[in-house]
């Protein structure tokens, strides 16, 4: 699978925080146009200490919520850690793993944030640029705002607000769990974003393509190593 080149990798902090500044007014919000037939989750996973990195994307088909591609590559984070700039450490590695994989999806999940971030630009804003395809942010935790009145039952949203803008949602994917957090990536908007992850959700709160992905990288790092994962965030 083909993507952009748009920037450098090899960027100072303030050099990344410019890049994301550039590039947000580049994010297009808008209704998704064809009908989604495969959706693909990416996650990654680093041993604890560690710049070995595992990244990979798992495909599913939406009729039968079966896995049917998946690819994956082990290498090494060149971006240090810093909260925001997550991007700028995991997207080359998945960039990698973007590139082996053979099923192309209509619709990608990241396990981190779209516009739900300080400067609008998260893992999956940036990557929906780079691969020009409609991208969702689906996170286990939040990176900016709050919500308030979330029913505990299954697809119930509240808004997710920083600085007094909606930035997504909090949605309850099942009774009385944990609610994950969505926000656009680019090329869909928040209704149909929300749509595309209920229509995942099996047995976990988290998405299918996202809970496979993570379980793959996963089992890719304790096959290679003993190391602790730490999971990122965005």
């Amino acid at each position: 699978m083909d993507y952009k080149e748009l920037h450098r990798w090899d960027v100072s902090a303030t050099e990344a925080i410019q890049i994301q500044n550039s590039l947000r007014s580049e994010v297009r919000i808008e209704k998704l146009t064809k009908e989604v037939k495969y959706i693909a989750g990416a996650d990654i996973s680093f041993e604890k200490f560690s710049n070995i990195v595992y990244a990979g994307f798992v495909v599913i088909k939406v009729k039968t919520l079966k896995v049917v591609a998946s690819s994956s590559v082990i290498t090494e984070a060149k971006f240090p850690y810093i909260p925001g700039l997550f991007s700028f450490r995991e997207l080359p590695p998945l960039l990698e793993a973007w590139k082996k994989l053979e099923v192309e999806p209509d619709v990608v999940i990241l396990d981190g944030q779209g516009i739900a971030h300080p400067r609008r630009f998260g893992i999956a804003s940036h990557m929906g640029l780079l691969i020009d395809r409609p991208t969702i942010g689906c996170a286990k935790s939040i990176l900016v705002g709050k919500y308030h009145d979330l029913a505990p039952t299954a697809g119930s949203t509240a808004p997710l607000k920083d600085k007094g803008e909606q930035v997504g949602v909090a949605l309850r994917t099942k009774n009385k769990v944990n609610p994950v957090f969505v926000s656009v990536g680019h090329l869909i908007d928040l209704e149909d974003a929300i749509k595309v992850v209920m229509s995942t959700v099996l047995n976990y709160r988290i998405p299918a393509p996202t809970r496979e992905a993570h379980l793959m990288v996963n089992w890719l790092r304790t096959q290679s190593s003993s190391g602790k994962l730490v999971d990122d965030d965005e």
